[in-house]
């Protein structure tokens, strides 16, 4: 981390949590970030879900909510950018304080609970996306909504003109009853509905679904059928967690998902579960805890062919998606691995 980014982390750490989110988007917007443009090496370059990266390491949902610094975080080192979660309608979301930085854990607690510009906010924004960049976004539902599933079509039919993926989100903790849609009959009608839009739009775009961490064996067993009968095209695991376990910073109780460290060996555990259940068939998109080069080579060991990344940055600066995605290439050199794909699930048993 450059001195300048040491230095800007430690002013936004004497803010408010979100004002301070606030402040990195504006810094942003001003050119204030490390522009290496994205990491890429033979080693790096992969294909996942029909999607060509340049690395396999992407921006999580959730930081730029509503698309405001797509070309400078397509810049930045990333292999790939998902935005949102972006609802039919413009929604405050939940009341502040509802977001809080737990220092001493390297975590965070969210409840935003889908606050956002709206699909038309985000779908003038996409339209002036860089065009050699990896692009996703990730699909909500408006909290008062009285057809959920039809919110994520809404959303997906408004923006896949400029979009290279789009996420189904039914796993966030902050939305009353969301998690609902992950029972495997919700899950297969969601699913239908936005594969059938999908599937009548001009071209092809890659579906993924983005999975709660707290799940049982049973549940991740429904949705790696529900997974497979509706085709979709990767899996994301995870989201955010509701345990608490071994947290020591004074806001731990805060309701709301808890994202950041902690949460590395429950995502990795249950990302190796699921690429048991779906025997490589159904890529993988490995999230929740990493930090550093090693955490991303052990979820692709356990069976991501991609992951992403968010929390880590309120601690190590945006910097770090261009240092990870290099100890990465250094990582699968010293083990032999040619390309990333001959790493994917080589160690899966381990997590088991």
């Amino acid at each position: 981390m450059k001195l300048t980014e040491k230095l800007g982390l430690a002013v936004l750490h004497r803010m408010d949590p979100e004002t301070a989110h606030g402040m990195s988007i504006r810094a942003l917007k001003s050119g204030l970030a490390p522009a290496p443009g994205p990491v890429t090496t033979p080693r790096l370059k992969t294909v996942v879900a029909g999607l060509t990266l340049p690395n396999p390491i992407g921006l999580a949902a959730g930081f730029d909510k509503n698309g405001e610094v797509l070309a400078p975080l397509s810049r930045a080192g990333f292999g790939f950018v998902e935005v949102g979660a972006v609802t039919p309608r413009p929604q405050p979301g939940n009341p502040k304080p509802r977001l809080f930085r737990l220092t001493e854990d390297k975590a965070a607690i969210n409840r935003f609970g889908f606050n956002n510009e709206g699909m038309g906010v985000m779908a003038k924004r996409l339209a002036d996306r860089p065009k050699d960049a990896v692009i996703g976004l990730n699909l909500g539902a408006n909290k008062d909504s009285e057809d959920r599933a039809g919110d994520f079509v809404k959303v997906l039919a408004h923006c896949a003109e400029h979009l290279d993926f789009a996420t189904v989100n039914v796993s966030s903790p902050n939305t009353e009853k969301l998690r609902d849609l992950q029972g495997k009959a919700a899950l297969t009608a969601l699913l239908s509905g936005v594969i059938e839009t999908r599937d009548a739009l001009p071209r092809r775009l890659p579906i993924f679904l983005k999975i709660a961490p707290d799940l049982t064996e049973a549940e991740l067993q429904d949705i790696a059928e529900v997974a497979r009968e509706t085709g979709v095209d990767a899996v994301i695991a995870t989201n955010t967690t509701l345990s608490r376990d071994g947290l020591r910073s004074a806001q731990k109780d805060e309701s709301g998902g808890l994202s950041g460290a902690p949460l590395f060996e429950k995502s990795t555990s249950v990302l190796a579960q699921l690429s048991k259940l779906t025997d490589g068939d159904i890529p993988l998109i490995g999230v929740g805890g990493i930090s550093n080069a090693e955490q991303a080579y052990a979820k692709i060991c356990a069976g991501a062919s991609a992951v992403q990344f968010y929390t880590a940055m309120v601690y190590g600066g945006i910097s770090l998606a261009a240092d990870i995605a290099k100890g990465l290439d250094d990582l699968l050199a010293r083990d032999g691995f040619d390309t990333v794909s001959q790493a994917v699930g080589s160690k899966r048993e381990d997590w088991l």
